[in-house]
């Protein structure tokens, strides 16, 4: 390739983490300002499963660790989430640790910005900081705050701390990245109890309207808000129908089969000319037996009852 007199050789190399599923994305980097994407669809190959379900024990084990230093949190939110924020990270977001300023990114948008146990477990996992750095999670001046924010850096695109405002931020960057022929992808993380708050549903007739199909909405079905169950709280079924009835993409899915979350994001990938939703079925304080489905939206984490979870979770179980 010429550019002015000069011949640059580019040397392509996989970027991201394994994406060992239909899609595959090469970058060669030119100088500190510009670089080439290639990205490449292939046909469907199995996943990593065992990798991913490492990943996913290691993220619920910094949860119970960073949870119970306070002795209280939002320990059943993160566990339940801990499969989704696995995948995203490991199998499908286009992410570069070691440039997390790179403007070619995948972004990632946590609209439940209280559920920061997993967000910033998954990081750690992910290699975006050491491991040793959760250890600060909730001090007085650490960036790992309680509700995560832009202070952390480039890792959070927005903060979000009042509910349902991540979907019309997400929005108006897709459609951004359209007009400008960008070819990154956008992922919203939302709670379903989110779903109450009107600014979401206006952000969905925009995102609709607009055709922005490099938008993905994940929406975490737990069931679970500060009140209690969802549904004795304000009733929102048939979540499906309604998000189709405003011109999205829906799929429903076993939030915890990286399987199913496979099939759901390469549909979310497939779809042209609509945002998709993927409306992830999950349970509360999943991977550790006695905690699953104990609806307890701020919990009380003993020494105790944090060492038996940290048991459970080291052993081949």
């Amino acid at each position: 390739m010429l550019f002015g007199a000069e011949t640059v050789n580019l040397n392509f190399c996989i970027y991201a983490s394994t994406k060992n599923f239909k899609r595959i994305n090469f970058i060669s980097r030119l100088n500190k300002d510009v670089f080439i994407i290639v990205k490449i669809d292939l046909s469907r190959n199995r996943i990593n499963e065992a990798a991913l379900l490492a990943h996913a024990k290691s993220i619920r084990l910094n949860i119970v660790r960073m949870i119970a230093r306070n002795g209280q949190g939002y320990l059943q939110q993160a566990l339940g989430a801990a499969d989704l924020f696995t995948y995203l990270y490991f199998a499908e977001a286009t992410i570069d640790p070691l440039n997390p300023n790179w403007t070619e990114r995948d972004r990632i948008f946590l609209s439940t910005a209280h559920n920061s146990a997993v967000f910033h477990a998954t990081l750690a996992e992910r290699g975006f900081f050491e491991h040793s750095r959760l250890e600060t999670y909730t001090q007085d001046g650490s960036e790992l705050e309680i509700n995560v924010s832009e202070r952390l850096g480039p890792v959070v695109e927005a903060t979000c701390g009042s509910l349902g405002q991540a979907l019309s931020v997400a929005s108006g960057l897709a459609q951004s990245a359209k007009r400008q022929k960008r070819v990154f992808r956008n992922y919203v993380i939302l709670g379903d109890g989110e779903l109450q708050e009107g600014q979401v549903w206006e952000a969905a007739m925009y995102a609709a309207s607009n055709q922005l199909d490099n938008l993905c909405l994940i929406v975490d079905l737990n069931r679970l808000q500060v009140e209690g169950h969802t549904e004795t709280v304000i009733s929102m079924e048939p979540i499906d129908k309604k998000f189709k009835s405003f011109g999205w993409a829906v799929k429903v899915i076993d939030g915890h089969d990286f399987n199913a979350l496979q099939e759901g994001f390469e549909y979310a990938r497939s779809t042209s000319d609509a945002p998709t939703v993927i409306l992830a079925e999950t349970t509360v304080g999943k991977g550790i037996p006695f905690l699953e489905n104990l609806m307890s939206h701020n919990m009380v984490l003993p020494p105790d009852v944090a060492e038996q979870c940290l048991s459970y979770l080291k052993s081949d179980k």
